[in-house]
């Protein structure tokens, strides 16, 4: 197939990292990029942590390990050729207990396995000369973990494209698209967008991911089912408590990684994330609630198993929701100064993360093609940080037979 007009549905870090990567790849090529809202970036891309992990934790072999290694190296470089912050400030993986320790070695094998450069386990000693104020009897010290502002690196992104020649059409929801013997038709609710059917179609639609898949008679699972994590900011006095980031050893009991500390390149202070779950894909005030998104995960067999199994983890994670001194004291069990420290409410993230009818958490990126079009299915943590190697996978080898 002979590829002239190609369309990104979402301009956020994975949208438009793809847009970025067929003109690099292929100049000249007709690319338009459609958006819902106003600006770029303003879901997931922009309310998140600002980390760019290093790939300790991820199977190896698995998309994640691969792109999350290859996509670090990617945005370092992209960083510095265009003069944005990019701060790797390290990060430390603590044991507070005995029990803890296998798991932290099983870490350190992990990370080791998938070629994670400049990992190393540590004692108390060294651990206070990389954190002063962290208390552990043991951890894993990730020197290249690093810290970005995705958000600045996507309008980056988008200026480049349309320097390139993309055409980057914000406030257009696109709600289907209609392949047909000609082309791929998007559409919002009053009909096609663009007057001709596009080539190849790539939809990085993120929260709505499921959605738009299932509208355009692609498969009806995996469903996102979205969990808020909510960051509070610490006292600006005290924000040099922690000089890089502070993480728990991951609980298996737990979905999720854990309440940890994180630096942010404006040198703010972050305690967070919990999850619970969301009453709306987008609700990022915390005040608002969908009925449509909760009919959505509440209809869905999978997540009433999931709810079953983890019972104690939402009780542990409602505790953080209602009160924000017990989020603070179950993060300040890694550094005792903050323990009163005063927090306000800082950015809440909603994670697109896609669940199987089983009740399981889809662990790996999934990436989809049928037909002209390519679904990204499920791209959670560490999906910005893995943004530009997804990117590259997607132009080089999902549509590897077509010629663009």
């Amino acid at each position: 197939m002979v590829v002239r007009r190609i369309a990104i549905i979402g301009a956020g870090m994975n949208g438009l990292c793809v847009a970025r990567q067929f003109l690099l790849d292929h100049p000249g090529l007709d690319v338009t990029v459609f958006e819902k809202e106003a600006e770029v970036a303003r879901h997931q891309s922009s309310h998140n942590s600002g980390v760019v992990h290093a790939g300790l934790y991820y199977t190896p072999s698995g998309l994640k390990a691969r792109f999350c290694i290859r996509g670090a190296q990617l945005l370092r470089d992209y960083c510095g050729a265009r003069g944005l912050p990019y701060d790797e400030c390290g990060k430390l993986v603590v044991a507070l207990k005995a029990e803890e320790l296998p798991r932290l070695e099983a870490i350190h094998r992990n990370a080791a396995a998938n070629g994670v450069a400049d990992i190393r386990l540590i004692g108390p000693e060294e651990m206070r000369e990389i954190e002063p104020n962290c208390v552990g009897i043991k951890a894993l010290h990730s020197a290249r973990t690093a810290i970005v502002s995705y958000g600045e690196i996507a309008r980056s992104i988008a200026a480049e494209i349309q320097e390139s020649g993309a055409k980057l059409r914000l406030g257009h929801a696109v709600v289907r698209l209609n392949e047909r013997s000609e082309g791929v038709y998007v559409e919002s609710d009053s009909g096609p967008l663009d007057d001709l059917p596009f080539d190849l179609v790539v939809a990085c639609a993120g929260l709505q991911s499921d959605r738009l898949a299932r509208t355009s008679s692609d498969e009806a699972d995996p469903r996102i089912v979205p969990f808020f994590g909510q960051y509070y900011l610490v006292d600006p006095k005290l924000r040099d408590h922690v000089k890089g980031l502070i993480y728990p050893v991951p609980d298996p009991r737990y979905p999720f990684l854990g309440v940890h500390f994180t630096k942010r390149v404006d040198g703010a202070l972050m305690i967070g994330p919990n999850a619970f779950i969301s009453l709306g894909r987008e609700n990022y005030s915390g005040r608002r609630l969908n009925l449509g998104d909760m009919a959505d995960f509440l209809r869905y067999p999978g997540f009433w198993k999931f709810a079953a199994r983890n019972g104690s983890a939402a009780l542990r994670e409602l505790k953080t929701v209602l009160s924000k001194t017990s989020f603070a004291r179950q993060a300040a069990q890694y550094v005792p100064s903050l323990r009163d420290a005063k927090l306000r409410a800082g950015v809440r993230g909603i994670r697109a993360q896609a669940m199987q009818k089983s009740g399981d958490l889809v662990d790996d990126f999934v990436i989809h093609r049928k037909g002209r079009v390519v679904h990204i299915r499920n791209a959670p943590s560490p999906g910005a940080t893995s943004s530009m190697a997804m990117a590259e996978h997607i132009v080089r080898d999902v549509l590897a037979a077509d010629k663009l």
